[in-house]
Parts: C-alpha cells; structure tokens; sequence
C-alpha cells in the first residue's frame, strides 16, 4: 500500500461526516443539554476522528492498531450518546436508526482497517 495522509483514508473520510452530522444534530438540542449531552456526542464523535489520524501518525504498527481500537471505543460511545437523546425525547426512532446506519458503516470501514492493521502487525 504506498503511503497516504490520514485525510485519504475512506474509514477517516466517513469518520468525518458523522462528526459533521453530530455537530448539526446537536445544534437543535435544548439549552439545559448544551454541557451534558451535547457536549458528550460531539467529544465522542470528534475522537473517532482525532484517534484514526494520531495513530496513522504512529511509527509502529502496535501503535497504529491501538489508537483505531480507541476510535472503536469511541464510536460505540457516540452510538450510546445517540441512544440517551432517544430515551430523553430529543431524537426520534428513525433519527436513531439513520445515525445507527452511519456508525455502522464507519464500525465496518473501521474493523477492516483494524483487520489490515493487525496483519501487518504480525508480518513484522
């Protein structure tokens, strides 16, 4: 694979507009949510993003791995902040199932990458 920045990568690509989706949807939350949920989906949905670039920034493949495992973790976190704006009536069913298709989506691009990851961490 020749060398690409982060900004080529189709997982950090897809990373990005969910992070740009969150920023919108939260945009219309109501005020007493501006520090607690708000402010939680749009770190979770910011890190995603953040951990795929430092780790493609890493020297070593151990590395690289983790930071993307990190992204995992935290895209799940988005997907939970998702769920609590359901159960306080902020989003509906259908929001929640579009923004579930979306994660699930950049989870896919994520686990291959991941996948890719580990077989050039065991080819030394």
């Amino acid at each position: 694979m020749a060398y690409q920045n982060f900004e080529d990568l189709d997982v950090w690509k897809k990373a990005r507009e969910l992070k740009i989706d969150m920023s919108k949807l939260v945009k219309n939350f109501p005020i007493e949510e501006r520090f607690r949920l708000s402010d939680q989906l749009i770190r979770s949905s910011r890190s995603v993003c953040t951990q795929i670039a430092e780790g493609h920034g890493r020297n070593t493949w151990p590395d690289k791995l983790r930071f993307c495992v990190i992204a995992r973790g935290s895209l799940s976190e988005t997907l939970n902040h998702l769920i609590d704006a359901l159960d306080e009536r902020i989003i509906d069913e259908e929001q929640l199932k579009n923004y579930r298709n979306k994660i699930t989506e950049v989870e896919k691009l994520l686990n291959g990458y991941i996948n890719y990851l580990e077989k050039r961490k065991l080819e030394g």
